[in-house]
């Protein structure tokens, strides 16, 4: 495949990432086999992958923030058409001993009413999940907003929840506005627009900060959220295409040339995320040094990558995750 480069758009190979391991106080001490780490003080509940604090590991850029490296090459790294230069996905995945806090994520004109660059919709795949495991997406239809004040203050706000059993492969769609909650249960991987803002309505007697006010405004008692079914192509699985994002399996059964991983209706070649959500790959290149793809581990294939082909080397589940851009 030929690409074609301007001078603003320089060629930068895919590279990897180093996973950074966030503390919550929901979360595990030890994180094996997921990972090869324990918790040195408070629990683990979240590992980002692609936050703007994460290193990246390979490359000639190895040793800088991806945010870093987003203000210094975002043309390469977007393509053209991206209305921000802004690393624009946070991805994590999600470790819950205990269940998270009910709360809800504002869209862009409510966080930008209060002084932030955007809002916050996302979505959880599950790459694990056990017999019983549930998360909460959504109110029950009929639930008012009133009832929602109550129940935060008498401690009855499950009772307003609408709750989903999760599968193994499932991949669950939270639009901004939607209240939910995560129990135990299941690994998810999370792919969220690049903001952490979260508003906790309810957080069961934790020493914590709750922003009812807020998220009361923020909460749409009626949402998309939900389990969105898959789209089986000839060559991926679309598991959800959302005004922000992308999300694909594609299998890797042999070696698959960079034409193959874009989708045809891709408007353009732009960034992507390769994950492995089991087994091992490589992404190779006559113009780079081979990137290794490990478990749980993440790739960034820039838009101005030169070409390459993805290996499979044990296993390979390989997700594809990619920015899209509403009213784009």
């Amino acid at each position: 495949m030929t690409v074609t480069v301007s001078s603003e758009q320089l060629r930068l190979a895919p590279f990897g990432i180093e996973p950074r391991f966030v503390s919550r106080v929901w979360g595990y001490r030890d994180l094996h086999p997921w990972y090869d780490r324990l918790a040195e003080s408070d629990p683990i509940g979240e590992v980002w992958l692609t936050g703007d604090d994460c290193v990246i590991s390979t490359g000639p850029h190895a040793g800088m923030t991806l945010a870093s490296l987003f203000s210094e090459a975002s043309a390469s790294l977007l393509g053209y058409g991206a209305p921000s230069p802004a690393s624009p996905l946070l991805l994590k995945t999600i470790f819950a001993k205990e269940k998270l806090s009910v709360q809800v994520h504002p869209d862009d004109k409510l966080a930008q009413k209060y002084g932030e660059p955007r809002g916050k919709t996302e979505c959880w795949y599950a790459l694990a999940a056990e017999p019983g495991a549930q998360v909460a997406a959504g109110l029950k239809p009929g639930v008012t907003l009133e009832q929602v004040k109550t129940g935060v203050q008498d401690g009855t706000l499950e009772q307003s929840l609408n709750m989903l059993p999760v599968a193994g492969g499932d991949l669950i769609f939270v639009d901004a506005g939607t209240v939910h909650a995560i129990w135990p249960g299941s690994i998810l991987l999370e792919t969220q627009q690049n903001c952490d803002l979260t508003y906790r309505l309810y957080d069961y007697g934790r020493p914590r900060e709750l922003h009812v006010v807020k998220a009361l405004e923020a909460t749409r008692l009626e949402t998309r959220a939900g389990k969105i079914p898959p789209i089986e192509l000839a060559d991926r699985t679309i598991l959800v295409e959302a005004e922000y994002f992308c999300v694909e399996r594609i299998a890797v059964k042999k070696v698959r040339a960079s034409a193959t991983l874009r989708g045809e209706r891709e408007p353009a070649k732009g960034l992507s995320y390769l994950f492995a959500a089991e087994g091992i790959g490589r992404i190779v290149g006559p113009a780079f040094d081979a990137v290794e793809l490990p478990t749980r581990g993440i790739v960034a294939v820039p838009a101005a990558s030169p070409e390459f082909t993805v290996e499979d080397s044990g296993g390979l589940e390989l997700i594809r995750i990619s920015p899209r851009w509403p009213g784009r």
